[in-house]
């Protein structure tokens, strides 16, 4: 039986690796280290800092796999495009275990963040599952980016008696949030936090736990153009940005 572990390694700092994700990384016989392309380098160098720290002895091996590009499309053809792109993954990882990983042995995915919030990998895996192969499957959970920027930004995710609401940019582009109080938004590459206004607050981090870290705090008409700016530059500068917002407006009376 082939065994994979999918860890949560956090948002990007080393401390926020749980003690329960570095002994799972104790007992991996070899990494699945995804290449995203040379723009995206720097986060797999964070995964192998990690290695380093916390799996000193070494003893693991590194397999590298490339990451398909997925096709973009229209809100309609959306859900379309993320199947074509799951089903292209889904191919790369049968490969890798027929390839790879030897009966017995243990590989792992070193996951950003949660493994449950918005990242494919147990999906994917899932459906290798239901489909017949057999592989023994273990989670661990990791700190997320949402956590990482509510505790940077020192703010709770919500009020007394609400919901907590996280989506995606291409969501709230639809108009997705704006009934609600306050939502966690993650995926935003078209900065559509600029859609509100009036008193409504932001609170926005990239590279979160990392030492490139960024904040910005204030109401959205007062730092929205800032935003726009500073993560212009650092994508520009890093060749990559990961980067997530709340959105909070005032309490009703």
């Amino acid at each position: 039986m082939r065994r994979i572990l999918i860890i949560g390694i956090g948002a990007g700092h080393p401390d926020y690796l749980t003690v329960q994700a570095i002994d799972a990384m104790r007992r991996a016989d070899l990494f699945f280290m995804p290449d995203k392309g040379a723009e995206k380098a720097g986060l797999n160098a964070v995964r192998l800092q990690m290695l380093e720290r916390f799996v000193p002895e070494g003893g693991y091996r590194l397999v590298d796999f490339l990451i398909p590009a997925r096709r973009p499309a229209a809100t309609p053809e959306y859900k379309e495009s993320v199947g074509e792109w799951r089903d292209k993954l889904e191919a790369a990882y049968r490969r890798l275990f027929a390839e790879d990983l030897q009966d017995g042995e243990t590989g792992a995915f070193l996951v950003w963040g949660d493994p449950a919030i918005y990242d494919g990998t147990l999906r994917i895996i899932d459906d290798m599952r239901t489909a017949g192969h057999e592989l023994e499957v273990e989670v661990i959970p990791g700190v997320s980016a949402v956590q990482a920027l509510a505790a940077r930004h020192q703010i709770t995710l919500n009020r007394v008696g609400e919901p907590i609401t996280i989506t995606t940019g291409r969501r709230v582009g639809e108009g997705e949030a704006d009934g609600l109080s306050s939502a966690v938004v993650m995926l935003d590459n078209h900065q559509v936090f600029r859609r509100f206004d009036g008193e409504a607050e932001i609170f926005w981090g990239a590279y979160l736990g990392t030492q490139d870290e960024i904040l910005i705090a204030g109401k959205v008409t007062d730092v929205a153009a800032e935003i726009v700016r500073v993560r212009a530059e650092a994508q520009a500068k890093h060749g990559w940005i990961m980067d997530t917002y709340m959105i909070r407006k005032p309490e009703k009376d």
